[in-house]
Order: C-alpha cells, then sequence, then structure tokens
C-alpha cells in the first residue's frame, strides 16, 4: 500500500469521511522527519496540509509528542501552524506521525546562502526576533506544554541541556573530537548565571527554520522539534551563532546587528540579557551543534539512512562549528 492509500485510510477513519489524498509530494532536508506536502480531500473540499513522519534514522532523536504540543501551544501566539492529528504509535503509517495545516506562500531561506531576504533582511530580522521574545515571554504553566515537559530549576538550566548534548557526543562520537572536549570542561568550570526565568526553549530556532512572504512577512515559524523547557538565552545564542550568519560578520543570522537583535529580543520578552551567561549559551550552543553534527555523521555511515543532509551535516557545519568553538573558547577563557 503506498503511503498516499495509507493516509486516505488513516484519514478516513478518524474523520469518519471517506477522504482522497492529492498531491502528495517529499520536500528536501528536514533529517529528523520525513516531510511531505498533500491535500485531503473530503465532501468536495481540500484542505492543504503537512505530514511530518519519523524516519528510518534520523539526525536527531526527538520526541514528536513534544512539537505537537509546541504547535498547540503556540499557534494562536505566534505565526506557527496549527496541528490536526498525531499518532505515537504509527497506525496505518506504521512509523509515528503528525500532521499539521499547511501556511501557503511562504520561501525558506537556505542557511548557507549569501543575503537571501535581500532589501527585506532589516523587516525580517525584526520579525525574527520578537517573535522569539514572544515564546520566551509566555508563562509555560499557562500552556498545554507545561503537561508535557519538565521544568528544571533555574540554576540546573545549564547543567540539564549540557548533559545532554554531551552525552549524545560520549554516544555518537566515532573519533576523537578535542575542541568540543575542551569547550564542555570550560563550559561545565564556569557555569553561567542562574536563568531569570525557565521559558519555552524552541530549540532550533534560527534561520532557515521558517517561512517568509519575500516581502518582509514572517509567515510560519517551523521545526519544533527540539523544543524543551529551559533558559531561554540558550534559543538567543543558537539564532545568533555564526554559523547560521549567513557569511556576514557585521550581521546576526543575515539579518541585523548584534545590539538590535538582542534588544528586539529583550523588549518582547520582557526579560534582560545578562552577557556574562550569554557568553556561556553561545559556546554551548556551539557544543549542542557539534552533537548534532557528530550523530548525522554516525547516522550517515552506520545506521543505512544515506540522506544528502546526514552528509553534509557530519562534514561541512561540523568543520565550521570547530571553528566557531575555538574563538568561543578562547573569548570565554579570556584569550582573545
Amino acid at each position: 500500500m503506498s503511503l498516499a492509500e495509507r493516509l486516505e485510510a488513516y484519514l478516513s477513519r478518524v474523520w469518519d469521511a471517506p477522504v482522497t489524498v492529492a498531491d502528495l509530494s517529499r520536500i528536501p532536508g528536514g533529517a529528523s522527519r520525513e516531510t511531505y506536502r498533500f491535500s485531503a480531500v473530503a465532501n468536495g473540499e481540500a484542505r492543504p496540509l503537512i505530514l511530518r513522519r519519523d524516519p528510518p534514522g534520523s539526525l536527531i532523536e526527538t520526541d514528536r509528542n513534544l512539537e505537537y504540543v509546541a504547535l498547540a501551544s503556540f499557534h494562536d501566539k505566534v505565526p506557527a501552524p496549527r496541528p490536526v492529528a498525531m499518532e505515537a504509535e504509527g497506525a496505518e503509517l506504521e512509523r509515528p506521525f503528525f500532521i499539521m495545516e499547511r501556511v501557503e506562500g511562504g520561501v525558506a531561506a537556505s542557511p548557507f546562502t549569501v543575503a537571501p531576504y535581500g532589501e527585506h533582511a532589516q523587516a525580517i530580522g525584526e520579525g525574527f526576533f520578537s517573535i522569539l521574545g514572544t515564546i520566551a515571554a509566555a508563562d509555560p504553566a499557562t500552556l498545554p506544554l507545561a503537561k508535557v515537559a519538565e521544568a528544571p530549576a533555574r540554576d540546573d538550566c545549564w547543567r540539564v541541556a549540557l548533559d545532554h548534548w554531551a552525552g549524545v557526543i560520549d554516544a555518537d562520537e566515532q573519533h576523537p573530537q578535542p575542541i568540543v572536549r575542551a569547550a564542555i570542561r570550560a563550559l561545565r568550570r564556569k557555569p553561567p548565571p542562574a536563568a531569570t526565568a525557565v521559558r519555552v526553549v524552541h530549540g532550533d530556532y534560527r534561520t532557515g527554520n521558517f517561512l517568509h512572504d519575500g516581502a518582509g512577512k514572517i509567515l510560519a515559524v517551523l521545526d519544533w522539534e527540539m523544543v524543551h523547557l529551559g533558559d531561554p538565552l540558550e534559543d538567543v545564542a543558537w539564532a545568533i551563532d555564526p554559523l547560521w550568519g549567513h557569511f556576514d560578520a557585521g550581521k546576526v543570522a543575515g539579518m541585523l546587528p548584534r545590539v538590535d537583535a538582542l534588544a528586539i529580543w529583550s523588549r518582547a520578552s520582557g526579560l534582560p540579557i545578562d552577557e556574562t551567561a550569554l557568553a556561556w549559551w553561545s559556546l554551548f550552543a556551539a557544543v549542542k551543534g557539534q552533537a548534532i553534527w557528530t550523530s548525522a555523521a554516525k547516522e550517515y555511515r552506520d545506521g543505512g539512512f544515506k540522506d544528502p543532509v546526514l552528509a553534509i551535516s557530519g562534514w561541512y557545519t561540523a568543520r565550521r562549528h570547530d571553528e566557531i568553538l575555538a574563538a568561543a573558547l578562547m573569548r570565554l577563557e579570556g584569550l582573545s
């Protein structure tokens, strides 16, 4: 039975009406989920949808339930797709998946192109960091996400995050990585100040993970699969990591000067930015990145999952993050 036929069987069952799937096609990229676009036609009406299904292998291990509940928590607060259905056991599709509404008319920038936003970089940057601040401003206790995501103590956010990603490197490392190991030691030796507040952390908020209309407006924030509760500066540091800078040293995320981006985030979130804490989280961001690329390389070599995204992640982005790690480590140690 084809994927389209499986989708038809599933949706016909849960919607209790005959459903026809039209225009099913795979969206490239997205190594942590297989992503497909399609239309579900029922009672003569076509509903544009997105399917996110667990692949046979993955760049990162994530909880699709958290991603689904994150969309349920934020689709009415920030530009984000509305969730439709989720099956943790796979049902007719055999592997875990969820379905969300499709946002039409948007384009996503490749994170490794030069000046992808053109003359609209300023407007997109203002929206980008304002939306991230809005996510950080939300009280987790008021969200559906609070029922499925564990909240660490304010002074333990750093430890929980570092233990997780250092554990990924321990599990998946296939060759010595002295730079990231030195960074992990430095992060443990000099913990950051406690989080000002424990808030929702998107986990992969960066250029390339949102749709925009080509004229300065962000239409949808995507890829919530690493969402968790923690220090919101984790998101800020990841968003401004040089890897996502589109080769423009004068702007973060290829959008805005750093001082402007941080000011927009702080106004929208209502939270201050401690530069000492942000320096720690910036070094952590490169460690987290290196952990993801380490898993990508292992999955590509040993896991039988030959998506080119994994190969590129295990090679190009890993080497770039080694350079970023070395520079951030020297800054944290006061050597540059």
